[in-house]
């Protein structure tokens, strides 16, 4: 339990014992105000049982049994503020593990789930960093994540893409992507102003993509897609393919669950006579139309109806789906898919969520919805609270707006070479030498791909963005590189201390004769835990690169700190013995704290900047 928690216990624990039992918010003080650690409680307190707010808080300052790292606690009109013990606080930020939230639990995470068509383009870049950090963030809070990829093979843009290969008798020479040379016929195929008279063709190749003969082309696709994936630092546990979820029954068996609700109905008359509806009023109030058509009167399912039954069966509502191993990951972990030809899941290895997150565009904010909607309509009422529609804004470059059917792209692959590229010749630029290092290229990998991941990230999902190269690769501003370059200047402090023979594990440490400004900095460090739980709260990894870029500014502020005579106060190597040690150990902590955080949204750091 962190000292914050454990602030809150020590708060309700007194106002328990004096009758007015409250849910104590532990908050920092403003800077301006005395302490570091305050609570509003005493005035909820006074409010509950008309009291005087001032008494109150005099009251519970003298009962509230303060926890180790608190040196003392006083009364200030209506709140209690605390003052850390700054030596014990700092020492216990240093020499004990983060302890992350504790939960548990099965989460399902969909995302990416691009077309089979054509390469990745920039645009859906933030939906694979959007979902694969918030694996990362999930997994580090302590549930079991599985990250699933959607693969539409039966959709017209497969269909056109595989069709414009015959129709235009292309031959791939083997060397380009596979998934770019695949968009090229896509794009010829619908600038051709003869496209109206190919239906018939096209058509065709859809039946065949039904029946699952073109399969193998399709499975190609995918795997250059996930190459670009893999790039970015993306990892993926099943690919569920839309032919097997149709295929499976998915549908029959949800429309079977909803069929006994009192919010489906089968009318005989009127505009919906002989349909299968679903009146979502109750869950999605304010709608002019409250009837959702799942099931035309012919007999025709609708595109919301699929995705319901999809649904259901991540939440484990039933079985059907076989499955099989795929191909192995960059770290050589199996990636499983369904498959006609696999094995039944008798182990309910896949699925069985207790919370579903999926990773959509904000175009799907309503039949998201209605999925959600589907299983409150379905008697899961605790189902229908957990699952969750990460939705996000779209994506221009540099202003344009990307368009993949009439070719206005720029591919996810060339997006992260032009990165590498702009970061190798930014490095050069400040500092010639690191271009001449061996591992100058992985160097300059390590800052590209964070740069593109960060600029996906700091923002939260519904906002709008719009990427430029110069704001992403700056090392100043709400940038990766700003926050890798801090990293980057610890751990050379290290370095040199390391160089020197310095001790960095806190031997020789004098934990008393640190000052507060190193308690500013200790203070941001701990806050890590808090932020990953946060994050989980609110279903966005925004808030981590947020507190990633406040860990740059609190440690650059430290690092630049000057006394009142105007010299550094803060030179670590030069400090005097004992005090030297502590802040070696606490930077130490601090390059951790880096590490941690920015590897819970895929952003590694660089040997040197």
């Amino acid at each position: 339990m962190d000292l914050k928690a454990q602030l809150k216990q020590a708060v309700e624990t007194a106002a328990q014992q004096l009758g007015m039992p409250v849910d104590a918010a532990i908050q920092e003080t403003p800077a301006s105000k005395p302490g570091d650690y305050g609570t509003p409680a005493a005035f909820q307190m006074a409010k509950a049982a008309g009291k005087n707010p001032a008494e109150v808080a005099a009251q519970l300052a003298a009962a509230v049994v303060l926890p180790a790292g608190i040196k003392k606690v006083e009364a200030v009109g209506p709140f209690i503020n605390f003052f850390l013990d700054v030596g014990n606080f700092v020492r216990g930020v240093v020499e004990k593990p983060f302890q992350m939230p504790a939960l548990s639990g099965k989460v399902v995470i969909e995302h990416t789930s691009v077309n089979p068509n054509k390469e990745l383009h920039v645009g859906h870049l933030r939906n694979v960093v959007l979902g694969d950090s918030m694996a990362r963030i999930f997994r580090a809070a302590g549930h079991t994540v599985e990250v699933q990829n959607y693969i539409d093979d039966t959709g017209r843009q497969a269909a056109e893409s595989l069709f414009a290969i015959e129709h235009y008798n292309r031959v791939w020479d083997g060397k380009t992507k596979y998934d770019q040379w695949l968009g090229e016929g896509y794009v010829q195929l619908n600038a051709d102003p003869q496209k109206p008279e190919l239906e018939a063709g096209i058509m065709d190749i859809m039946h065949k993509l039904e029946a699952g003969v073109l399969r193998p082309l399709v499975e190609q696709t995918v795997k250059a897609q996930l190459e670009t994936c893999f790039r970015l630092g993306a990892r993926y546990d099943l690919l569920n393919w839309e032919s097997d979820v149709v295929g499976s029954g998915f549908l029959a068996q949800a429309m079977n669950i909803l069929e006994g609700s009192r919010y489906t109905s089968r009318p005989t008359e009127g505009k919906y006579a002989g349909a299968f509806i679903m009146d979502v009023s109750e869950f999605m109030p304010g709608l002019e139309e409250p009837n959702v058509v799942l099931v035309r009167s012919g007999g025709t399912a609708m595109y919301a109806a699929k995705d319901i039954g999809y649904q259901f069966w991540k939440f484990g509502l039933f079985e059907g789906m076989k499955f099989k191993p795929f191909m192995p990951d960059p770290e050589g972990r199996e990636i499983w898919t369904s498959a006609p030809d696999g094995q039944p899941d008798d182990q309910k290895r896949f699925g069985h969520a207790q919370e579903v997150i999926n990773v959509i565009d904000s175009r799907q904010d309503h039949p998201q919805t209605v999925v959600r909607s589907a299983l409150g309509v379905a008697g899961e009422s605790g189902k229908k609270e957990r699952s969750i529609h990460l939705s996000y804004a779209f994506v221009t470059l540099e202003g344009q707006t990307i368009s993949g059917r009439k070719g206005i792209v720029v591919s996810a692959d060339d997006a992260m070479d032009e990165a590498e590229k702009r970061a190798l010749a930014v490095l050069s630029d400040i500092n010639p030498e690191l271009a001449k290092r061996e591992d100058a290229a992985e160097i300059a990998r390590r800052i590209g791909i964070g740069a593109i991941r960060f600029a996906m990230l700091k923002a939260e999902p519904t906002r709008k963005i719009d990427f430029r190269w110069e704001q992403a690769l700056a090392l100043n501003g709400d940038t990766a590189p700003y926050v890798q370059y801090a990293a980057v200047r610890a751990a050379n402090i290290l370095r040199r201390a390391e160089e020197a023979g310095l001790k960095t594990d806190g031997t020789g440490a004098d934990w008393e004769s640190i000052p507060n400004i190193d308690l500013v900095l200790a203070k941001q460090v701990a806050k890590l835990p808090e932020i990953v739980a946060q994050s989980v709260r609110v279903h966005s990894p925004h808030v981590v690169a947020q507190y990633a870029l406040d860990l740059a500014t609190s440690f650059n502020a430290w690092y630049n700190a000057k006394d009142r005579q105007g010299k550094p106060a803060t030179n670590v190597l030069q400090s005097e013995e004992g005090l030297r040690e502590a802040r070696l150990a606490l930077i130490v902590r601090l390059r951790q704290a880096f590490e941690e955080t920015l590897a819970l949204i895929g952003i590694e750091i660089p040997a040197a900047m």
